[in-house]
């Protein structure tokens, strides 16, 4: 059941990331992707920083953030600035 949780706050937190980045989106696969590795790129952040998210909102909040960042860095490395 978390794995189902974990991949529901990914497509969310994914979504959520596009709409905060004015992005054309990436359907709703890349979506999913996105936020997953958003989630966990949240998680390793967070965790650098000494915060710890809990419950439902903590984790849409840090996976949201994490998938914001991953769209920056990839629009950074399409840009070709890389």
């Amino acid at each position: 059941m978390d794995f189902l949780w974990f991949i529901l706050i990914g497509l969310a937190a994914g979504w959520l990331a596009g709409q905060i980045m004015k992005g054309g989106g990436y359907g709703l696969v890349g979506d999913l992707i996105i936020g997953v590795i958003g989630a966990l790129l949240g998680g390793f952040l967070f965790g650098l920083a000494g915060v710890a998210a809990h419950g439902l909102l903590g984790s849409l909040i840090t996976a949201t953030v994490g998938a914001i960042v991953l769209i920056v860095v990839l629009r950074y490395i399409k840009r070709g600035s890389v």
